[in-house]
């Protein structure tokens, strides 16, 4: 007998001819090895012991990230235009949050708690990100679990960093694993014509608007730091030569609009969509009031190949109207979870809203006014209900010697650019502006949204109030929304009576008599009506999968309450690139 390197073995030491209890082979000895005898023999010719393989060393291993650079930590990080939390983040905590899914979740109170890859933790710190809100608490636990999501929560509660700090923490360290090959830009005599790629994202974040998509891009760039990642944007009024250049260099993260999305798809040389592992579907409900119902389908669908078992899918939304969740069933799995802080379609205290009557012929003189009569000067977004409003207002108030800028539809994406960044750098701190500036936008002090026109109830209604005061008051600060109201706004004066009561604001005398006598406060929303047939039961439902456990108790309710320090167990001396953040900016 010899063994597997050519040796000759004695018997004894591989084994015995002693029965066993498991069958042999017909006309073949059994044989029991003596593991002490082998491993006897393995020592004495020079081998270590065996040792089990430590999974959980596996599990927590960094993988493969880049380098430490100062200068783009400094530009990446840099906070004077990046929003942070404020120190009014406590008003949040009080929300109820309702969890339905096949278990219960146990949510984070620090994000230290969460398990996050070591890089994608130090760059929560560099961003400022100080505890972690009620969505971000239960939504990076349940996305880190493997989970379809359906997340809703108020405007400025932190829905962004809910899904990239998660998603970017189960990818780091793996780029060169699971990336499509990308050129070598840096090789002499380039060429994306020649050498250009096609694009094979792993993520896919939609979103409704242009700013919206460049906001969210900016945000994944931040915590892309050190990944090895390259994200990319796409949205229409971009050039697509422009897009084409910038796909051909690699892309692993790609925000886009729904229809430019749609367009790539259709253009598999650009872009293929057969190594996506996370689709993020940001702000549902919006795009599904402006009828993109089959371009989100398409892109749900995947488009090409790609049957990647663990793909997850995630919906993030203000409210969750019949269409969001027809989508959510037909593409998440059945055991997906649905986390909702608050009502839908609810705001929070940290906004003061003001509703003053204006007749219509004297808003401008009144806007003016309120503008010149500001305790302190501070970034003031103004909506209107037309474009046309919107420029006449523009001239207005320029002509006044404020320093004004606008934005709607009709204006180019350049135009569109320049506006937005004369607003974030406190160059025309007074932005005007249709709706298109009323989903998603987080930019640092805005501290007072001005409704010069009230929303129509049959343009958005109150939703489209909600998202447009919920410029101000982000992430734990506060902020102020005055709104000119009229004869013209009767249709809208009982939902918004009901959302003043319920942020405990001021109601108007001349809407007092629309104030519920019992404190019994009806909601025309059809997100809170689950118990529709196939719906899947009610919000707030069962969160252990037995259908009898009560709903999740509010934030903080039954567990540990958020630590008083900056929620990190690192250095407490840690400081982010980019210094202290500036002082208040005015006029």
């Amino acid at each position: 007998m010899s063994d597997s390197f050519g040796n000759d073995a004695p018997a004894d030491a591989w084994g015995t001819n002693e029965p066993q209890d498991t069958p042999q082979p017909s006309g073949s000895a059994p044989v029991v090895f003596d593991k002490e005898a082998l491993a006897q023999r393995a020592r004495e010719q020079g081998w270590t012991e065996t040792t089990a393989y430590d999974y959980e060393a596996f599990e927590r291993e960094i993988g493969e990230i880049g380098p430490e650079v100062p200068e783009l930590e400094a530009i990446l990080f840099g906070r004077e235009f990046r929003p942070e939390q404020g120190e009014h983040i406590a008003q949040l905590k009080e929300i109820e949050v309702h969890v339905e899914g096949p278990e219960r979740i146990a949510p984070i109170v620090r994000f230290t708690d969460a398990g996050l890859h070591p890089a994608v933790l130090a760059n929560c710190q560099r961003a400022g990100y100080v505890v972690p809100t009620p969505i971000q608490g239960y939504a990076i636990p349940t996305i880190l679990g493997g989970s379809d999501v359906v997340a809703i929560a108020q405007t400025g509660s932190g829905k962004t960093a809910a899904y990239l700090v998660p998603i970017l923490s189960k990818l780091m360290g793996k780029a060169k694993k699971l990336s499509a090959p990308r050129p070598d830009v840096t090789k002499p005599g380039f060429d994306i014509r020649s050498h250009g790629v096609r694009a094979e994202p792993l993520v896919i974040v939609v979103v409704p608007t242009r700013e919206l998509a460049i906001q969210i891009f900016d945000e994944a760039r931040r915590m892309c730091y050190r990944s090895m990642l390259r994200p990319c944007v796409a949205y229409g009024g971009l050039p697509m030569q422009i897009c084409r250049e910038e796909l051909g260099k690699g892309c692993d993260i790609l925000i886009a609009t729904p229809g430019r999305l749609c367009d790539l798809m259709d253009k598999p040389d650009l872009l293929s969509m057969n190594r996506v592992k996370f689709t993020v579907i940001d702000e549902a409900d919006e795009m599904l009031d402006q009828d993109w119902e089959t371009e989100l389908t398409k892109i749900m669908a995947g488009g090409d190949t790609n049957e990647d078992a663990d793909h997850q899918f995630m919906m993030f939304s203000a409210t969750f109207p019949k269409g969001a969740r027809e989508l959510a069933r037909k593409f998440m799995a059945e055991d997906h979870f649905n986390i909702r802080v608050g009502r839908a379609g609810q705001t929070h205290k940290n906004i003061r809203q003001n509703i003053v009557y204006v007749d219509q012929n004297a808003k401008r003189e009144a806007v003016y006014d309120l503008l010149i009569s500001m305790e302190k000067p501070g970034r003031t977004l103004i909506f209107c209900n037309s474009k046309a409003a919107v420029d006449l207002l523009d001239d207005f108030l320029y002509n006044r010697q404020l320093p004004t800028t606008s934005i709607h539809a009709d204006r180019n994406q350049r135009e569109r650019e320049d506006a937005l960044r004369a607003f974030r750098t406190g160059k025309a701190p007074i932005l005007i502006a249709t709706g298109v500036s009323a989903r998603g936008w987080d930019v640092k002090n805005v501290v007072h949204v001005i409704n010069y026109d009230l929303p129509s109830a049959m343009y958005g209604g109150i939703s489209e109030y909600v998202h447009r005061i919920g410029r101000t008051g982000r992430i734990g600060h506060q902020g102020l929304a005055t709104s000119f109201y009229n004869d013209r706004d009767e249709d809208l004066g009982q939902a918004l009576v009901n959302i003043l009561v319920e942020c405990e604001c001021e109601v108007p005398e001349f809407l007092s008599h629309l104030t519920p006598e019992d404190g019994n406060i009806q909601f025309d929303d059809d997100s809170d009506d689950e118990a529709e047939a196939g719906d899947g039961g009610a919000w707030g439902g069962a969160a252990d999968g037995d259908g009898d456990a009560p709903a999740a108790a509010g934030w903080g309710s039954a567990e540990p309450a958020a630590p008083a320090d900056d929620g990190f167990t690192a250095d407490a001396g840690f400081t982010p690139a980019g210094g202290a953040p500036p002082a208040d900016d005015g006029w």
